[in-house]
């Protein structure tokens, strides 16, 4: 993010809109809406601007551009088919430390105006900070369908009741769950259907029934997927946009971290080979302390929970403190990074089967079942196995599986950093060394590692 995007109060305050036009003329309806005054310096009119003038709803100087004419504006807006006049505008508005927008020129700006969708007092403003403005006029008409009308009427209600909630619930918590049962709700219906006194008079009844009483804690178990947030269920974006606490892990990716509740308390609690920031044991009595204070807590884990990420630990900790909890599975790295590293784990010509293993290192020693890892017409998957990868291809060849089989690392698979290395048992772990893949990685060896050859569709963009 390049831009902080705020709203920017405007009304009854002084905006300067250089440019007499078309382009002019939205930006001056735009300013208005907001309940702006408006003043625009041209040396002549558009007629839509010019019935504005004559109306008494903008002001208008007839003159070229001038520095000093900006002197007392809250903003400034340069419109103008004149690249050297827009310069100019940008330049003295910086000086005056006035923020200032040309239209069609990001360099020049020092703030740019969103696609808005207008629900008042609900607004929604998409930027993509001035790169693409009609993939945010198409981003728009999305939303448009998806919000009707009526909740800028539900934000007018909910408003009007707003200090008597403040006074009834005195702690934050409190207050903002009475407003999610609410908004959760019948009263949403009845303000769709046109309802609206019978959506205040239920409001009221729910103020009046309801107490300031400790908030219930719960706790949210919820598989982050492997890297790329498109990827997440609904169910997991739900809970991950209501909760007090988010508690998660070294393997959840940035971009999903960004879709967490933006005031939520985060606590890291990753790991990595020999360094773990809480034992596990310690991670499983903070859930149920952080719970037992009255927090949603959200456990968010890469992957699945239950497959390598210690859920079920997590789970019994919980129920021996009788804490409530939910469980929300996620896509596990094996099928998440094997689909977008273009790799079936199954396939009726290569794999009937398909195997999971944990390759974390004990003692310097890897205790794995090599026997049934060895077995022909499947596929296995190892997880967390990069640092012990040449002892792995060592014993699986020394169990009688050919030197030559297909094998390949991905290292953070489904992400834009995605790297891919194919080779076979006997190269692979010197292959990988020489391209230096790092954890998170996973470990894919089978026949069907050569069907990527045809297979693979995902080419990330920092390749």
């Amino acid at each position: 993010m390049q831009a902080l995007p705020i709203f920017f109060n405007i009304a009854q305050r002084l905006c300067i809109v250089i440019g007499g036009g078309d382009v002019a003329t939205r930006k001056v309806l735009m300013l208005r809406k907001a309940q702006g005054q408006v003043t625009l310096i041209s040396p002549a009119l558009c007629d839509e601007l010019r019935v504005l003038f004559e109306q008494g709803e903008i002001g208008y100087v007839q003159a070229a551009f001038e520095p000093e004419q900006l002197t007392s504006a809250c903003l400034v807006i340069a419109a103008t088919d004149d690249e050297a006049v827009n310069e100019a505008v940008s330049i003295a508005a910086k000086r005056l430390n006035i923020p200032v927008n040309v239209v069609d020129a990001p360099a020049l700006c020092t703030f740019t105006m969103g696609s808005i969708i207008d629900r008042s007092p609900v607004v929604i403003a998409v930027s993509s900070e001035g790169n693409a403005p009609v993939l945010a006029r198409h981003i728009r008409s999305k939303i448009e369908t998806m919000l009707p009308a009526a909740y800028g009427r539900i934000a007018t209600i909910a408003g009007e009741f707003r200090e008597q909630v403040k006074a009834k619930f005195t702690n934050m918590p409190a207050r903002r769950r009475f407003w999610e049962d609410v908004l959760n709700g019948p009263l949403v219906e009845r303000v769709l259907s046109g309802q609206e006194q019978a959506a205040r008079e239920l409001l009221g009844e729910l103020l009046s029934q309801s107490e300031d009483a400790p908030a219930r804690g719960e706790v949210y178990l919820v598989g982050g997927g492997p890297g790329d947030p498109d990827l997440l269920t609904f169910r997991a974006l739900r809970l991950m946009q209501q909760c007090d606490v988010c508690v998660y892990d070294k393997l959840v990716s940035k971009e999903v971290m960004e879709l967490v509740r933006r005031d939520a308390e985060l606590i890291y609690v990753g790991k990595s080979r020999d360094q773990h920031t809480l034992p596990q044991e310690e991670i499983n009595a903070l859930l149920a302390r952080l719970a037992l204070e009255g927090k949603r807590v959200l456990r968010l884990k890469g992957g699945d929970p239950f497959i390598f990420g210690r859920g079920g630990e997590e789970i019994e900790t919980l129920m021996q403190h009788g804490v409530p909890f939910q469980v929300v599975p996620g896509i596990t790295a094996a099928n998440g990074v094997s689909s977008y590293a273009g790799i079936p784990l199954t396939h009726r010509d290569y794999a009937q089967a398909c195997l999971f293993i944990t390759g974390h290192l004990k003692d310097g020693t890897i205790d794995l079942d090599w026997q049934a890892m060895a077995r022909p017409r499947q596929t296995v998957v190892i997880y967390m196995g990069l640092v012990g990868l040449e002892q792995i291809c060592a014993k699986l060849v020394a169990q009688g599986v050919s030197p030559e089989m297909p094998a390949a690392v991905i290292q953070q698979g489904t992400t834009q950093k995605q790297r891919v290395v194919e080779s076979t048992l006997q190269h692979l772990a010197a292959d990988v060394a020489a391209a230096g893949l790092k954890p998170p990685s996973l470990t894919i060896i089978g026949e069907v590692v050569k069907l990527r050859a045809r297979l693979n569709w995902f080419t990330p963009s920092d390749d």
